[in-house]
């Protein structure tokens, strides 16, 4: 399966989403052929080769040959995209990420979707930049893209609506549940434009997945920074995951000050909304105080289910959280017979290939009761079926 990273060490734009496809191969007759079919006119596409801290890059313009466009509204920019020639795909999409910054314009604004008129975004610009991105992906054949987590500087920017501080209002309410960190850079590293392409592009945040490259491009911003080069680096190739390693969010809270009886609820509700693993540290904590550390696993797209019933079941005041990688057994879930009926078992395939029965509690507990024999007895009748695999 193809995939993209995109490594934003120095932010997003959408100009820069584009630019770095272009620069890793996608064609600029072809995607201008395709971006004409819009019902547009007064501008002019440009791309150039450019560097940034000595790298070189292309640039993506998009030059406004009349002055004086009026920022559109959602319905106006809806027409606009079905009029066009593109297809129901790219169609869809362009529409679903136009419709993130409706929703979150009319929350920061207070209006409903419908009456927001779009500034930045709603110029012929911005709509190029994002159908323009929607358009890259397909044709270049890319089925997952993944992104690193986010930069996002500091500062004041300049709007339709005045001075707004950096990240805009816009582009953080876009960012709500993706990583993101302050470089300790006092400018504005994505843009709402930008905000909404990962919103609605990416699957995930984080480090590089397990993939062969095939492709490397750059895309140049408009401006030069003086700590790190203004560029964003798209990387393309084929999927190598290795299916015995996945990502997982890992959730740490300490509590010293929570009722011992709810400690095994919190467990229960962790374990039933998802959770990997769950496990309870003894600690010592400011003060003397004894203490028990909460650390939880998930899948990365359980981080707000499984920190919402953290907050909720126990004392905790905040919750840390990162992004890592494990690596796991294949397992397979079987049934075999025994002398007091079928029994559910995993059989782990180990590094080397060997395998291995491993007996299910819940299943061996069942027969144990049943038949009012240990426990025990169970688990060494599977495990002497190990001795003749």
């Amino acid at each position: 399966m193809k995939i993209a990273y995109l490594d934003c060490f120095s932010g997003i734009s959408g100009d820069m989403f584009l630019a770095c496809l272009l620069d890793a191969g996608l064609s600029f007759d072809q995607l201008s052929e395709r971006l004409h079919t819009l019902p547009l006119d007064g501008y002019q596409l440009k791309t150039d080769r450019q560097s940034r801290g000595h790298i070189f890059g292309t640039q993506f313009s998009v030059n406004l040959l009349q002055k004086g466009h009026a920022p559109k509204n959602l319905s106006a920019i809806r027409e606009i995209i079905k009029k066009s020639d593109l297809g129901h795909t790219i169609t869809e999409k362009a529409i679903e990420i136009f419709e993130l910054i409706a929703g979150v314009e009319a929350k920061i604004h207070n209006l409903p979707p419908e009456e927001v008129h779009f500034h930045e975004v709603g110029a012929v610009d911005s709509i190029i930049d994002i159908v323009g991105a929607v358009i890259g992906i397909e044709t270049l054949g890319i089925k997952m893209i993944y992104a690193s987590h986010i930069p996002v500087g500091s500062g004041f920017a300049q709007t339709a609506h005045g001075a707004m501080p950096v990240p805009a209002p816009a582009t953080i309410e876009l960012l709500k549940g993706i990583p993101v960190f302050d470089p300790g850079t006092s400018h504005e590293m994505v843009t709402p434009t930008g905000a909404a392409l990962l919103k609605g592009l990416c699957s995930s945040f984080g480090p590089m997945p397990p993939m062969i490259v095939k492709d490397v491009g750059y895309g140049v911003g408009k401006r030069d920074i003086p700590e790190r080069p203004n560029l964003l680096r798209v990387l393309i190739g084929e999927d190598n995951k290795d299916p015995t390693v996945e990502a997982v969010v890992v959730l740490e809270t300490n509590l010293d000050d929570i009722n011992p009886e709810w400690m095994g609820f919190l467990m229960e509700r962790l374990l039933a909304s998802g959770a990997l693993d769950v496990v309870f540290f003894p600690v010592q904590m400011k003060k003397n105080r004894p203490g028990v550390q909460v650390q939880v696993i998930g899948r990365p797209d359980q981080r707000e289910v499984l920190m919402e019933i953290l907050f909720k079941e126990s004392t905790t005041l905040g919750v840390r959280f990162g992004y890592t990688q494990r690596q796991v057994l294949e397992r397979i879930q079987a049934e075999i017979d025994s002398p007091w009926g079928k029994i559910k078992v995993k059989k782990i395939i180990g590094r080397d290939g060997s395998a291995h029965l491993q007996p299910e509690y819940q299943s061996c507990r069942k027969i144990a009761i049943q038949h009012n024999i240990a426990l025990k007895e169970i688990y060494y009748w599977v495990m002497r079926l190990n001795q003749h695999t």
